[in-house]
């Protein structure tokens, strides 16, 4: 029988319960929709290379001298090539960082059924 991913994919988004409905359900098993093709894992692994680093942007002194056009360059370069960076010395307390962490667990702790009314796959912006 042929895998008709479409369809699954469909059942998944369906569902509005996003992976954490699927591990409330029971499921101890990856879902094929999530495991990519071997042959297309294999071309991207032999793209990988060693030592690759996540681009960090340092915020210390960004108030000072021409150091703000410096980290907006560096956030501009790290945004086209990788698409996401670190930031460190931003200044936002960590009671504020483990505060939203809470909130995201408590938002995924939800009754799904309230989780459901603002499920989408859409693209914002």
């Amino acid at each position: 029988m042929d895998y008709d991913r479409e369809k699954e994919l469909k059942a998944f988004d369906d569902s509005k319960a996003g992976v954490k409905g699927l591990i409330d359900a029971g499921v101890d098993k990856v879902p094929k929709i999530f495991i990519r093709p071997p042959d297309e894992l294999a071309k991207e692994l032999n793209r990988c290379q060693a030592g690759l680093r996540v681009p960090i942007i340092n915020l210390s002194g960004i108030e000072k001298g021409n150091r703000r056009e410096e980290v907006v360059h560096q956030v501009r370069a790290a945004s086209e090539k990788w698409g996401f960076f670190q930031v460190v010395n931003h200044g936002i307390p960590q009671s504020v960082l483990d505060e939203m962490i809470n909130g995201i667990r408590m938002f995924h702790e939800q009754d799904p059924e309230v989780k459901k009314a603002i499920y989408t796959r859409d693209r914002i912006g």
